[in-house]
């Protein structure tokens, strides 16, 4: 079986989240018995990706592979006539859109179309685009082609049961096609990747900022409220992210953007705890990568948060800042508990772990197949 992989994500944003599971995607793929995994991408013409992914001709700014003018070139001038050359049996597009646009008859029953759609918060929240008739036009554009990736896909993938039923609410006609493969977490590397960091003594984290569901700016008032209150009980705040997007943040808050993943595990390991605050998450990769570090959670509940918090972690309700505010005071008192042992953290996270991921991969090929 040939497997055609969008590695878009990787090109543009190597550290996130979509990026990662991208490369786990193609790790397990890579590893399945008769199968070749083929990385297809649009990249600058003197691009590392270049040598080991199907290219166009054409470069493209890294910075604007999200762009729909890109969008357009690659997914209607190139892929169509490049995945029929490089005769691939099942395509995936990993951007929660992407498939090709103006495929022939034929071109569409020789390849099975996968499309993993992480979310739907394209469509359904608020996000930053730098204007009101910007954002507009982005969520039209966006509408009409994760419209169009979910009307060609034969499957799709989601990440979370709570992710499911978004796509069903938007999209019923997809139920028959629709397939849970939870994210990847590499345990063993999260516990491995060592890299120093100048953290605080003591200190919580918050890794991911910037869009408005990640509800940093109302955490953040209700961690002030708390460390006014005990000024020498509550600990600094770190969040992951850059400060333009939390602005105004007060005394105390430290703000650690552009890092590497091993970076990124330190900051995990030597938190005192991972919050979790956000209104909507398709999945909450943060929780399991910190849990999979042995650090205690706690996060907000709704969405995809009731999968993936760790059991007995504390749960907080995501819009009541006095009860956040009496939740901070009792765990920074209290600092572990009897749920937060990192042995039990660590077990929960390998539930995620490549193993289970490559299982459920090879199960969902074969269905394709």
């Amino acid at each position: 079986m040939k497997v055609g992989l969008d590695f878009r994500a990787v090109t543009a944003a190597p550290q996130s989240g979509v990026a990662r599971q991208t490369l786990a995607l193609h790790e397990c793929v890579r590893q399945r018995a008769d199968t070749q995994v083929l990385p297809f991408t649009a990249a600058p013409a003197d691009h590392p990706h270049r040598g080991k992914a199907v290219c166009p001709v054409f470069a493209s700014p890294v910075e604007g592979l999200h762009r729909p003018s890109e969008r357009w070139r690659f997914e209607r001038h190139f892929l169509p006539e490049a995945i029929t050359v490089h005769g691939i049996d099942a395509y995936v597009a990993t951007v929660n859109m992407g498939l090709p646009i103006g495929l022939t008859s034929r071109q569409r029953e020789r390849t099975r179309w996968v499309l993993h759609l992480h979310d739907v918060f394209q469509l359904t929240q608020r996000n930053r685009h730098g204007s009101f008739w910007r954002e507009k036009a982005y969520r039209f554009i966006d509408r009409l082609s994760i419209g169009h990736a979910v009307g060609l896909a034969d499957a799709i993938w989601v990440p979370s049961d709570h992710t499911a039923q978004s796509v069903l609410d938007l999209f019923p006609q997809a139920a028959s096609r629709l397939r849970v493969l939870p994210n990847a977490v590499p345990c063993e590397a999260w516990r491995c990747m060592q890299h120093e960091v100048f953290a605080p003594p003591r200190y919580w984290l918050v890794v991911g900022v910037r869009e408005p569901r990640k509800n940093v700016p109302w955490f953040v008032t209700a961690w002030a409220l708390a460390r006014r209150r005990w000024p020498d009980l509550i600990p600094e705040l770190v969040l992951i992210g850059h400060p333009d997007d939390v602005p105004g943040a007060p005394e105390g808050v430290r703000f650690v953007h552009g890092i590497q993943d091993a970076q990124l595990a330190s900051w995990y390991r030597q938190a005192e705890r991972l919050w979790h605050p956000s209104l909507a998450e398709g999945f909450g990769l943060p929780v399991v990568e910190a849990a999979a570090c042995g650090t205690p959670v706690a996060s907000a509940r709704g969405s995809a948060l009731d999968e993936v918090t760790p059991p007995g972690a504390p749960r907080f309700d995501p819009r009541d800042t006095d009860a956040l505010v009496a939740l901070m005071h009792d765990l920074a008192q209290q600092r572990r508990g009897p749920a937060d042992a990192p042995d039990r953290l660590q077990a929960w996270a390998r539930r995620f772990d490549l193993a289970a991921h490559a299982q459920r991969v090879d199960a969902l090929l074969q269905e394709l197949s």
